[in-house]
């Protein structure tokens, strides 16, 4: 299967009211013809508003995928537009396998290393006009995933996309994020997550949950 790079989305600050009050977002994301540098810390021009919980060489770029949005369009009987789930890339797909962590994708120069699932948000559900969407996304199992940057460069929609499997047996990411979601957390799927190359914050929430379990 061929991939395509259908989307590269970029947020400029924008107000928004949540359930935690008003506050300075970059989730609203525009989609972009233009070619567009990806450093190490993301693309060049998108807006982090909350460094806490956002962005960062772990959390470099947010994909999803086009065929999940096709999903969502269905379930949710509305039109979505790339970017509006504020990913930095929309693929045409991930392929015909489940992606795992340290899987990697390829668009011209630019190298991607997979670390985590996105885990939604007070302001991702105030985006979509519904408090309950944070429950909704994790329910779904469609969280897309955010990546490191192996090796900047350059990409614009309609680039192709290679996908490199890591080859390695870590977990999927569907897998860990349903770890992360769960209130039942066994030891040996915590191990085998701190054993893939998770992200920083997942792994400090991995490494706090295998403390208190042993």
């Amino acid at each position: 299967m061929q991939l395509i790079l259908t989307g590269v989305n970029i947020g400029q600050p924008r107000e928004l009211v949540t359930s935690n009050g008003n506050t300075t977002t970059g989730i609203f994301k525009e989609a972009t013809h233009k070619p567009v540098f990806i450093s190490t810390m993301g693309p060049t021009d998108d807006f982090i508003a909350d460094l806490e919980n956002h962005g960062g060489p772990d959390q470099a770029v947010y994909l999803y995928s086009r065929e999940d949005y096709n999903w969502w369009e269905a379930e949710l009987d509305r039109d979505l537009p790339n970017g509006m789930f504020g990913e930095n890339l929309t693929l045409s797909s991930f392929g015909t396998t489940e992606i795992h962590i340290g899987d990697r994708f390829q668009i011209n120069d630019l190298v991607l290393e997979l670390t985590f699932a996105r885990i939604p948000c007070a302001k991702f559900a105030a985006k979509m006009g519904d408090p309950e969407f944070v429950k909704r996304f994790g329910q779904a199992g469609r969280p897309g995933a955010y990546a490191r940057v192996i090796q900047p460069g350059t990409v614009t929609a309609g680039d192709p996309v290679q996908y490199l499997a890591t080859g390695a047996a870590y977990p999927t990411v569907a897998e860990l994020y349903a770890l992360y979601l769960s209130r039942v957390r066994p030891v040996t799927q915590l191990q085998r997550g701190l054993e893939a190359p998770i992200g920083a914050r997942a792994r400090l929430a991995f490494e706090y949950w295998l403390d208190k379990a042993l």
